[in-house]
């Protein structure tokens, strides 16, 4: 039984101008699959050989086979860049010479062409391949990973509290609160975040962000580059409003006041009513 959407290790049992036919195993010769010369890659292949190749289907809606290996098979979540949108939905590039569709109804959220997302593949009703951003259900939870490890995630959509929902090693369950990212982040980001619990459920507790120390770091170096930028004065202090600081700097009130506090205490910058000042 040949599957459409993966690997299969079919005998070459003819040949023609054009390419190689396979065996599909129906004993029906009308079944047999085309192996385009393009798609063969150049080898030297003979009647008898077996050879390992991806089965999909042309854009004739025709079951070909090809030596090529596409960026993902059917059942396995990849990170694809979408290449157009139509009045069906939005194609991704997948490796071949046939993009797969992602079904409207398949799309969780909008998505921008010459940007990468995370999508689960899959067959669709008529035996096509498809791609849907509907990944949650196809993501496990895990308890290999420890609070403080480093991980890689991909941002795959928000619950209705804002909290980002993000894929671990394209694997695992995780989530940002709402409260643990200040700038803006979207579908199809990779992050690099930190654990910062593991819940009972075996979902991970994850945060963008760095050290108290390091980011009260960063921040103090980005308020000197902006009074610098800015002939060494700003508009802003520990009285602004939460609104105004995180316009300007991403950052919560809190983490802004330490921020000062620290520039002041190293007698770098001097607040009034009006603002700060870079001494």
């Amino acid at each position: 039984m040949i599957k459409i959407g993966d690997f299969n290790k079919l005998k070459i049992v003819r040949r023609a101008d054009f390419g190689y036919y396979l065996d599909a195993g129906t004993g029906n010769t009308s079944d047999d699959v085309l192996l385009p010369n393009k798609s063969a890659l150049g080898k030297a292949l003979n009647i008898g050989d077996e050879v390992e190749a991806f089965i999909y289907r042309d854009s004739k809606d025709r079951i070909i086979a090809t030596l090529k290996r596409p960026l993902a098979t059917v059942g396995e979540l990849a990170y694809l860049k979408v290449v157009s949108t139509t009045k069906i939905g939005s194609f991704v590039d997948f490796g071949l010479e046939r993009d797969i569709l992602v079904p409207f109804k398949e799309k969780l959220y909008g998505l921008q062409n010459n940007k990468f997302y995370l999508f689960y593949i899959y067959l669709d009703k008529t035996g096509r391949i498809a791609a849907t951003t509907d990944i949650d259900r196809h993501l496990e939870d895990t308890d290999k990973y420890a609070s403080g490890d480093h991980v890689k995630g991909i941002v795959y959509g928000f619950q209705t509290n804002k909290s980002a929902m993000v894929a671990v090693d394209n694997m695992y369950r995780g989530v940002i609160l709402k409260h643990e990212y200040f700038s803006e982040i979207n579908p199809g980001d990779v992050l690099d975040l930190t654990v910062l619990k593991i819940y009972e459920d075996g979902k991970l507790g994850l945060t963008p962000r760095k050290s108290g120390k390091i980011e009260r770091t960063e921040l103090q170096d980005s308020i000197l580059e902006y009074l610098k930028a800015h002939d060494n004065f700003m508009p802003f202090n520990d009285k602004s409003s939460p609104e105004k600081i995180y316009d300007a700097f991403h950052v919560s009130k809190n983490n802004f006041k330490n921020a000062l506090g620290g520039l002041m205490k190293r007698n770098l910058i001097v607040q009034d009513e009006n603002g700060t000042k870079l001494k």
